[in-house]
C-alpha cells in the first residue's frame, strides 16, 4: 500500500546503510518500491542472497519503505490498541491490559523523525519546524498523532491509535470482563428503548470500542449518522454514514469542524445522531439536536468519574456561551444515560457505572449514579436507580 500502512506486512531489523543506499536507488524513478523494485535494487547492490533470504529482506525493506518499519509487527497484532514511541529503545504497546514495554527498538532518533515525516505525508499533512506537530488519520484507518522538536526537545515522539478491524460483540466485552452479564442486558435496554446516552471515562478507558459495540446493537432499519474529527468507529451496523471533520491548510483556511458536521447530518435525515467524541462548542448543537425528536444519540466525552460529568459539560457549554443553568436544561432533557468506564488498578478496562441525568435543587445540571459495579464486577444499586428503571420502562 504505497504511502499508506499495511498491516500485513512482516518486519526484521534492516541495515541502516543498505536501507539508505536501496532507498537512494528507487528514488531515481517516480514509482512506487514494489517488491520487484526493491528486489532489484537489492540485486544492483551486489547482494549475494538466496530466494527464500531475499523474499524476506524485501518483504523487510517494503516495511521500512511504505510501512512502519519496526512497528509493522505490532501493527499486525490484533490485539494491539495503542503504540507509543518514546525514543529510539522506548516503544509501548497497549493490548487492553494496560501500557507494556514492547521488545521493538529503532536504529536512533532520526529513524523516528524519518518514520513520522513519511506518515505525516501519507496522512497528506506536514511535519517540520513550522508544523511540529500532526494528528492526522492514516490510510487504513490508524489514528497518528507524532510532536517533534522543537516542541518535544528530547526528540520525535509519534503515537499510533489502531482501530480494530472487528468491532467488538457485546458477548464479547462480557468474556473480557469490560462488563457483567446483567448490566449487558441493561445497556442493550437503554438502546432498544432509544435512550441517549454519553460513554464517558478517561484516556484510553475503551470509550470508543463500548461505543461502537452499542451503536451494533441499533436496529438495522435506523439510519446512523457519525460525526468524528478523525474516523475511529467502526460499528457492526448496515447503515451507517460517516462524516470526518478537516483542518485548516497551511494557509488556515478550509477547515469543517465538528459544529458544521452536526448541523448537516441534521439534514441527512438520522435516526442515531452520533458525535464521536465532545470536546468543544459542538456540544451546544449536539444537545440542540437530542432536544429535536433526534432519540437515542450517542457521544463520548472525556470525564474521569460520573459524577465529574456534569461539570465537564458545563464547560464545555461554557465555550458555545450556554451559561451553567441553560446548559441543564438541554441536557438533561437531551440526554438520558451516562455510561462512565475506567480502567481497573491493574489496567484492564471496564463499566465503572451507569448514571441518569438530572436536575439539583439550584437548578444545574446532575448526573446520579443508578448502578455502581462492586469490586466482584457485578453491579450496585444507587439513588438513581428508579430513575433508570422508569426511563427504560417508558418506552417499552
Amino acid at each position: 500500500m504505497p504511502g499508506g500502512v499495511n498491516p500485513e506486512l512482516p518486519c526484521r531489523p534492516v541495515d541502516p546503510m543498505l536501507l539508505g543506499r536501496v532507498r537512494q536507488y528507487l528514488a531515481d524513478g517516480q514509482r512506487p518500491p514494489t517488491a520487484s523494485r526493491v528486489a532489484a535494487a537489492l540485486r544492483a547492490e551486489g547482494s549475494v542472497l538466496g530466494s527464500a533470504a531475499i523474499l524476506d529482506l524485501v518483504a523487510a525493506m517494503r516495511a521500512e519503505l511504505v510501512g512502519v518499519g519496526p512497528l509493522q509487527p505490532l501493527l499486525a497484532d490484533e490485539t494491539v490498541t495503542d503504540i507509543l514511541v518514546n525514543g529510539p529503545s522506548e516503544v509501548w504497546v497497549d493490548r487492553g491490559e494496560g501500557l507494556r514495554l514492547a521488545p521493538v527498538t529503532f536504529a536512533d532518533e532520526a529513524a523516528i523523525h524519518s518514520l513520522a515525516q513519511r506518515l505525516a505525508l501519507a496522512a497528506g499533512r506536514r511535519l517540520d519546524l513550522a508544523s511540529p506537530f500532526v494528528d492526522a488519520r492514516l490510510p487504513g484507518g490508524v489514528r497518528l498523532h507524532a510532536v517533534v522538536p522543537p516542541i518535544s526537545p528530547a526528540g520525535t515522539c509519534l503515537s499510533l491509535r489502531v482501530r480494530r478491524r472487528r468491532p467488538f460483540t457485546l458477548d464479547q466485552l462480557v468474556r473480557a470482563g469490560t462488563l457483567s452479564v446483567s448490566l449487558a442486558a441493561t445497556v442493550s435496554a437503554v438502546v432498544a428503548s432509544r435512550r441517549s446516552l454519553l460513554v464517558t471515562g478517561g484516556t484510553g478507558t475503551g470509550k470508543t470500542t463500548v461505543l461502537a459495540t452499542v451503536l451494533g446493537l441499533v436496529d438495522p432499519v435506523e439510519r446512523i449518522i457519525i460525526i468524528e474529527e478523525s474516523g475511529e468507529l467502526a460499528p457492526a451496523h448496515p447503515h451507517v454514514i460517516r462524516l470526518e471533520a478537516r483542518p485548516p491548510n497551511v494557509e488556515g483556511q478550509g477547515a469543517i469542524t465538528l459544529r458544521d458536521l452536526v448541523r448537516q447530518a441534521l439534514r441527512m435525515r438520522p435516526d442515531r445522531l452520533v458525535v464521536g467524541e465532545v470536546r468543544g462548542a459542538e456540544v451546544a448543537d449536539l444537545l440542540a439536536a437530542l432536544n429535536t425528536g433526534h432519540d437515542g444519540g450517542a457521544a463520548t466525552l472525556h470525564a474521569n468519574e460520573v459524577v465529574d460529568v456534569a461539570a465537564r459539560l458545563e464547560a464545555l457549554g461554557a465555550m458555545a456561551g450556554l451559561d451553567p443553568l441553560s446548559l441543564a436544561s438541554q441536557a438533561s432533557a437531551g440526554v438520558d444515560v451516562v455510561v462512565h468506564l475506567a480502567r481497573s488498578p491493574a489496567g484492564p478496562r471496564r463499566l465503572q457505572a451507569l448514571g441518569v441525568t438530572g436536575r439539583g435543587a439550584d437548578g444545574r445540571l446532575t448526573v446520579t449514579v443508578a448502578l455502581d459495579v462492586g469490586p466482584d464486577g457485578e453491579p450496585r444499586p444507587g439513588p438513581g436507580l428508579l430513575r433508570l428503571e422508569h426511563l427504560l420502562a417508558e418506552r417499552q
